[in-house]
């Protein structure tokens, strides 16, 4: 049952986009810890490609809003951490292939 609804959550993650890159937080790695307790609260740490992003007063905002709508979620803390900065090594091996690095 965890690991679907971690599943789900992750799915939902995927759908949520940077504006500046089009590649979804998920894939560009800015999803630093991602835990689910037994009753469904998610507790979400993540960064931003840059401290003075455009997005960070509305994209952090999203994607907890996104996250609670997930079936199974009871409770959604986000939380923005910029240890250790964001950098393209944080990339997938899918969003590496998207923006023509791999």
């Amino acid at each position: 049952m965890a690991d679907e609804l971690k599943d789900k959550v992750i799915a939902m993650l995927r759908t949520c986009h940077d504006p500046e890159i089009p590649i979804n937080i998920y894939e560009l790695g800015l999803i630093y810890g991602l835990d689910i307790d037994a009753s469904g609260a998610v507790d979400i740490k993540m960064t931003l490609t840059a401290p003075n992003c455009p997005v960070a007063g509305s994209l952090p905002a999203e994607v907890a809003r996104k996250v609670r709508e997930v079936p199974g979620v009871s409770d959604v803390k986000l939380e923005l951490v910029w240890e250790p900065p964001w950098n393209q090594s944080r990339l997938s091996p899918a969003a590496l292939i998207q923006l023509g690095l791999y």
